[in-house]
C-alpha cells in the first residue's frame, strides 16, 4: 500500500527517489526543512521505508545509507545513451547561443543606458553655449586691446620669475664648484660617479636655465615695446 501523498513517508519517498544517491537522515532532514518535519520523524520514514522494501539502504558501522531502488528506473542501452549524448550536446549548443544573445542584449541596453537623455542633452548645450559665449567674450576684449592684466601685477610676477631665475643660476654655480672640488682628484669615472650618486644635470630631465633666462628677457623687451 503506498504511503498517503502528504505523510511524512511519501514526502521521504519522493525526495530519495528525486535524489537517486547515496543520502544519509541528517542530509534528508536537512533537505526537507520547509515540510516542518522533525528528525525523528525522518528517520522512523527511512527505516519503514526499507523495512517495506521501498527504498534500499546499507549499514556502515552504525551509519545507515538509503538509496533509492534501482529496478524502478529504466536503463537505457547503449543506443540510447548515446542518443541522450547527441540531444545533451545540441541542448548545451543552444544554451551557450542563448547565453551570447542575451550577453549582446545586455551589451545594448547598458550602451542605450550611457546614451545622454534629451535633457541631459539641452543641459548640456546650454553648458556649452555660456562657455562659447564668455570665449567670444573675453576675444572681442582682446581684440580690442583691453589689458587684462595690470603693470603692477606684470611687474611683480617678473621680479618674481626673475629672483627664481637668480637663485637657480646661484644654486647651479653652487654645485659646479662643490662638483669641482670633489672630483678634482678622483679616480672613478665622472659619468658614472654622476649616476651610481643619483645625480642629474638640467640636461638630463629637458630642462636649460638659458631657455628660461631668454623667456624673461623675451617678456621685457614685449613691455618695452
Amino acid at each position: 500500500m503506498a504511503p498517503k501523498s502528504d505523510s511524512a513517508e511519501a514526502i521521504v519517498l519522493n525526495f530519495v527517489n528525486e535524489q537517486n544517491r547515496p543520502l544519509n537522515s541528517q542530509s534528508v532532514a536537512d533537505s526537507l526543512q520547509k515540510y516542518n518535519l522533525k528528525k525523528t520523524a525522518i528517520q522512523k520514514a527511512l527505516d519503514t521505508l526499507a523495512d517495506g522494501g521501498k527504498i534500499s539502504f546499507k549499514e556502515y558501522g552504525k551509519q545507515k545509507i538509503y538509496l533509492a531502488r534501482q529496478d524502478q528506473f529504466d536503463i537505457p542501452n547503449s543506443e540510447e545513451l548515446n542518443c541522450m549524448k547527441d540531444e545533451n550536446s545540441k541542448l548545451q549548443q543552444q544554451l551557450q547561443d542563448q547565453k551570447k544573445a542575451i550577453n549582446a542584449v545586455e551589451g545594448e541596453i547598458k550602451a542605450l543606458q550611457s546614451n545622454l537623455t534629451l535633457e541631459q542633452i539641452h543641459e548640456k548645450e546650454a553648458k556649452l553655449r555660456n562657455e562659447v559665449k564668455e570665449l567670444e567674450d573675453k576675444l572681442v576684449k582682446l581684440r580690442g586691446g583691453v589689458t587684462l592684466v595690470s603693470p603692477e601685477e606684470r611687474h611683480a610676477v617678473e621680479k618674481m620669475y626673475s629672483e627664481l631665475i637668480s637663485q637657480w643660476r646661484k644654486r647651479k654655480r653652487m654645485f659646479k664648484d662643490l662638483w669641482d672640488s670633489i672630483t678634482e682628484n678622483s679616480p672613478k669615472d665622472l659619468k658614472e660617479f654622476k649616476e651610481e650618486l643619483g645625480i642629474e644635470y638640467d640636461e638630463d630631465v629637458g630642462v636649460s636655465l638659458q631657455s628660461f633666462s631668454d623667456l624673461l628677457q623675451r617678456g621685457k623687451k614685449r613691455a618695452r615695446g
